[in-house]
């Protein structure tokens, strides 16, 4: 155990990354040597520990297991060198989480811990990070309620844990997308723009019908209307039509992704014309049929940036030959991607470099 820093740490006696294909590691099947815990009991958050990635001991009463009480964030740690690992934008993820833990009556957790909990953890699995291109390491911070009690109310007690996962890519092809008349994401006035496990939980089913229908995601429509355009399952969704980047704007029912913003900072700053506005999915068809509609993709941290290859609405699809990104898409792909494993300039101060020992 060190003290040295505001965390509690006791090392991994045994290493498990000689069991692991870091080349081929999948998509959250696989754990690093070691995990962040921290415990708010008593009206505050205790001394953060930083432990061997492991099991935890749960009660079936578990508050959060009822009543979904729970937050979570996704960033990514790149592979520079044997002495630097980078994180991408990991202010605007801490920023986020601030925010839904506020929706969801989870107390802040604190800057501190959640930074340098995050390059401690680096510093101690950097072997974890891939190197093969395209690889990364996720990383997934997350908040939920522990009171041992059954009852509809706001929590006493809450875990804070940051765990990380080797991963390849999210994606491997194009997707194809569809809408639904029947379910919504997120209504004005919900949950929507935070990282809630129940967003997602909800979600499911829809995608799972989506998916029986030969799609790969559901194109989310607002729920008023079923007239504009949201964002898909896993991210946030860009057009272009005519020259023109356009993407819907953020209205409280869209969760405001790091890698959205970033495409959006990047356009600015290459004088791309682009808009933030309400997009109807009328519009995205007729564009398609005018020959207008050049390119769609989707944005996430996850995804970095996935290629669409259908867009299927009311019986009608616009469908894309491609076997890869477009021209617009692979432009914003290898820019972020140049920039988070240090191939290429930062104009916008995105990256945090991490220093670590061979």
């Amino acid at each position: 155990m060190t003290t040295d820093t505001i965390f509690d740490i006791t090392r991994t006696s045994s290493s498990r990354i000689n069991n692991v294909d870091l080349d081929n590691p999948g998509f959250g099947r696989e754990f690093a040597d070691h995990m962040l815990e921290a415990e708010y009991r008593d009206g505050r958050w205790q001394q953060p520990e930083i432990k061997p990635y492991g099991s935890i001991e749960i009660t079936p009463a578990l508050s959060v297991l009822h009543y979904a009480q729970s937050v979570f964030e996704g960033t990514k740690a790149y592979y520079v060198d044997g002495e630097t690992v980078n994180l991408f934008r990991v202010e605007k993820n801490f920023e986020r989480m601030v925010r839904s833990c506020e929706r969801m009556c989870i107390p802040k957790v604190e800057r501190e811990v959640f930074l340098e909990g995050i390059k401690e953890l680096i510093k101690l699995d950097h072997k974890w990070v891939p190197q093969k291109d395209g690889n990364s390491l996720y990383i997934r911070p997350f908040a939920c309620a522990f009171d041992p009690i059954i009852s509809a109310r706001v929590a006493e007690q809450y875990r804070f844990y940051i765990i990380t996962s080797p991963v390849g890519s999210y994606y491997d092809r194009p997707v194809k997308l569809t809408t639904t008349q029947q379910y919504v994401r997120a209504v004005k006035g919900g949950v929507g723009a935070a990282k809630t496990a129940g967003n997602y939980a909800a979600s499911l089913y829809p995608a799972q019908q989506a998916k029986k229908q030969g799609f790969d995601q559901v194109l989310w429509l607002d729920a008023e209307e079923h007239k504009y355009v949201e964002e898909v399952g896993t991210m946030n969704i860009f057009f272009v039509i005519d020259g023109v980047l356009v993407t819907p704007s953020l209205r409280g029912t869209i969760l405001p992704g790091v890698t959205r913003d970033s495409i959006i900072q990047l356009a600015k700053h290459w004088d791309m014309p682009v808009e933030e506005r309400r997009i109807s999915i009328e519009e995205v068809m007729q564009a398609g049929e005018d020959g207008k509609l050049e390119e769609v993709f989707g944005a996430g941290t996850a995804a970095v940036v996935a290629p669409v290859e259908e867009v299927h609405h009311d019986g009608q699809s616009v469908t894309f030959d491609i076997e890869g990104r477009g021209p617009v898409g692979q432009k914003f792909y290898d820019a972020i991607t140049d920039i988070q494993y240090g191939q290429a300039e930062d104009p916008f101060d995105w990256i945090t470099s991490v220093k670590v020992n061979k």
